[in-house]
């Protein structure tokens, strides 16, 4: 049986590729080969030892881009040849959750990628139903941002109508960023940023942003009021630490909403005397749907921004070390790795 390069990641300090054997398609699957695969921030997070819900070592990759090389018993042949992304949920099927379409929230999800071996890989099988075919005019590097955009779209449908709304996102990283862009093509009136650092709240304004402020800032509830001309519609929390939560609920107006998106290290204080009092709604949000997929394809197609704002970085997989490294640089954005076949 021929091999296949795959990373591993036992720590941020102790990142590898291993020699695997070659994934065969089994019934109901197809085999993919990768070409481009974004390194997100849960694999960050998981890589220091610090998310929740991944444990060392892991198998990174479920911001792929590739190519269907064969499918197992039962699936399209039409399918080989095609340019994919996943839709890494990895759900059972048939739990409460499931079957109300919310497969997302899965009463067993694992996560492809996380709790499972990715697509930082040659090549790997998974499920047909967990690729999605892309269009011709979305070349690699685009439909890399297809997954981590999928997020933001996800919180901003939940959120409602947000026509005419005043918003805040907390965070400049990718999510935070994407959510921003999201949230104005959903009809937001406006919508402001905020981060620790400056040349991420600069990247904001030139993606859209109507203002941006210091989120460590004392008065920063203060500035988000002013640079919305009025108190907070809706919140997106892409950061959900104990001050970004406090900062949300100081800048929402009574009634509002807060969604929370970035995945929290633990426990939270929440000021929940002031959630009672004003009647604001807080929402979690996990991952997507298909229909969240589908819309953030469509937004990318329309090229709402100039690529290298976003793509700030792009290795080898041989060099998957000196790419988790350049992704803890807070000035990076999204850093991509490109699979060329070992063979």
């Amino acid at each position: 049986m021929s091999s296949i390069r795959r990373v591993v990641v036992d720590s941020i300090d102790d990142i590898r590729v291993e020699a695997v054997d070659a994934p065969q398609a089994g019934p109901g699957e197809v085999t993919v080969r990768s070409t481009v695969v974004g390194i997100c921030g849960s694999d960050m997070h998981a890589a220091h030892g610090r998310h929740p819900f991944m444990s060392l070592p892991f198998w990174p990759g479920h911001e792929v881009v590739g190519a269907v090389s064969a499918v197992g018993d039962g699936v399209d042949p039409s399918l080989v040849g095609r340019r994919v992304v996943i839709e890494p949920n990895l759900a059972c099927g048939h739990c409460d959750q499931c079957r109300a379409g919310r497969y997302n929230i899965c009463a067993t999800l694992d996560v492809f990628g996380c709790q499972t071996p990715g697509g930082m890989t040659d090549e790997f099988a998974i499920a047909a139903d967990r690729v999605i075919a892309l269009p011709d005019d979305l070349d690699d590097d685009w439909a890399a941002l297809v997954e981590p955009f999928s997020t933001p779209v996800h919180a901003v449908r939940r959120a409602g109508d947000l026509s005419g709304k005043r918003v805040v996102v907390i965070g400049a990283g990718p999510i935070g960023l994407f959510a921003a862009i999201a949230a104005l093509d959903a009809g937001a009136s406006r919508v402001v940023v905020a981060d620790l650092l400056e040349s991420k709240r600069a990247r904001a304004e030139r993606l859209g942003a109507h203002g941006s402020f210091d989120s460590s800032a004392p008065d920063a509830a203060d500035r988000a009021r002013e640079l919305l001309g009025g108190p907070a519609h809706v919140v997106v929390d892409c950061v959900s630490r104990e001050s970004t939560v406090a900062l949300a609920i100081a800048a929402l107006d009574k009634g509002g909403m807060l969604m929370t998106v970035g995945v929290p290290a633990g426990r939270t204080l929440v000021d929940l005397d002031l959630v009672q009092d004003r009647e604001l709604t807080l929402v979690g949000n996990l991952m997507y749907v298909r229909e969240d997929v589908l819309h953030a394809i469509e937004l990318l197609r329309r090229k709402p921004f100039a690529l290298d704002e976003i793509v700030t970085g792009t290795f080898d997989l041989d060099e998957a070390d000196r790419a988790f490294a350049a992704s803890d640089d807070p000035e990076q954005v999204k850093i991509l790795i490109r699979v060329r076949s070992s063979a």
